[in-house]
């Protein structure tokens, strides 16, 4: 009898256990299925840093680089299918690399062709690096190999590349240029005796660089570019650095043949001494464009978002995404002419996160979504946001006390 009591109690907790599991369970799919993100498994992400997205012909690319043993570097790429990356494609394996957490390699396809880009050092003990590009095709054959995209030979800071699709199957090429500063002080500060400028110029197909133009003379000397192709034509955005140490973010447009003159995308007059490594980021459909941006002028750090329906020949009135604790570290993606999801990272208490919001040509703002908790230390680098087939894919690093992870999520477009 006492033997039966306890199976029969053991039995109803064995039950009870099983409910119990089964509304967790239910509870955790109603979180992710509320949450929306879901996790895209990236293979070795344990070894690979610096994530950069991009799509273009039909396909989204994720490219990285991987620290090996020594001193070797190699940068490789991925594109997805069915909801999964295909095997890594290795594009080039070197030494003495310049690896920087905010100064990334990455990828632009275009036409079946792929133009890549990696910083060289050029000196040892000092900063001074250079632009190494290459063109393939996007199954891998290469034509040459790896040559400086910056000719000066000199031993200064080349770098913060951005790239697009361009004419025919070109490439538009922006980068910041330091051959005015060799002898000068790098430490990041004002002008130093030398300045930076920022230069533009086409790669075509066979990896020739063509139509090389200065875009600007003097320019912040650690913050990233974005460039965007319009239906003007292309645009390229960075912040600016004034004799008076105003860095505020501004424009050159492609007009025909002529590129129009640096004008300020909005006036911050954000004054710093030093770079705030904190570069724009620009996207456009048609000739809307969308540039997102961190700021911290009279001691309100925050993140803004501008509009232009006509190329970023006028902008209308920023957005104010958000002025709590932000870090700035912005990525912008258009869903279409009136629409922009914009990506940041912001801390809260001791922890950061990043985060990202859908708004309205007009202003109206969609809820915060959290994507993911993070590091606010360097490690982290700086999270990358595209749009792909209806979806928005993110890429991080997250960092852990036995290094770092590169991760990979996704989340429908609907969901925000």
């Amino acid at each position: 009898m006492n033997r039966q009591i306890i199976t029969m109690k053991n039995t109803t907790r064995i039950i009870g256990l099983l409910y119990l599991m089964i509304i967790m369970s239910a509870c955790e799919r109603n979180l992710k299925q509320v949450d929306g993100l879901q996790d895209i498994p990236f293979p070795k992400g344990d070894r690979a840093i610096l994530p950069h997205l991009t799509s273009n012909d039909g396909k989204l690319y994720l490219s990285w680089v991987d620290s090996l043993t020594g001193s070797s570097t190699r940068l490789l790429y991925s594109s997805l299918q069915d909801g999964r990356w295909l095997e890594p494609k290795v594009l080039t394996t070197g030494e003495n690399w310049f690896v920087n957490w905010a100064d990334y390699p990455m990828i632009a396809a275009h036409d079946g062709h792929i133009l890549s880009h990696y910083l060289q050092q050029t000196a040892t003990g000092k900063m001074a690096y250079g632009i190494q590009y290459n063109v393939s095709t996007a199954n891998g054959k290469q034509n040459g190999t790896y040559q400086p995209l910056n000719n000066d030979h000199t031993d200064t800071e080349h770098g913060f590349v951005s790239m697009i699709p361009y004419r025919d199957s070109s490439f538009l090429v922006a980068w910041l240029d330091g051959r005015n500063m060799e002898g000068a002080d790098h430490g990041h500060g004002g002008h130093h005796g030398g300045t930076m400028s920022v230069r533009a110029a086409e790669v075509t197909a066979s990896g020739d660089v063509i139509d090389e133009q200065i875009l600007d003379a003097s320019a912040c000397t650690c913050c990233q570019t974005t460039a965007s192709m319009t239906s003007n034509g292309p645009v390229v955005l960075y912040r600016d650095c004034t004799e008076d140490n105003i860095r505020d973010i501004v424009i050159v447009r492609k007009v025909g043949d002529v590129w129009t003159k640096p004008i300020p995308i909005y006036a911050d007059n954000w004054f710093i001494q030093g770079c705030p490594v904190n570069g724009p980021k620009s996207a456009a459909v048609d000739n809307t464009l969308a540039v997102a941006w961190f700021t911290a002028a009279d001691d309100n750090p925050r993140v803004q978002l501008i509009f232009s329906n006509n190329g970023g020949e006028k902008f209308n009135a920023p957005i104010l995404i958000s002025n709590k604790e932000v870090l700035g570290r912005v990525d912008v993606s258009l869903i279409d002419s009136t629409q922009a999801v914009v990506s940041w990272m912001q801390s809260k208490g001791q922890e950061t996160f990043l985060y990202a919001m859908k708004v309205n040509v007009n202003g109206k703002k969609g809820p915060i979504r959290q994507i993911a908790a993070l590091s606010s230390s360097r490690k982290t680098g700086f999270p990358q946001m595209e749009i792909f087939d209806g979806q928005l894919y993110f890429a991080w690093m997250s960092v852990h006390d036995n290094g770092t992870l590169l991760k990979t999520a996704a989340m429908a477009i609907t969901d925000f």
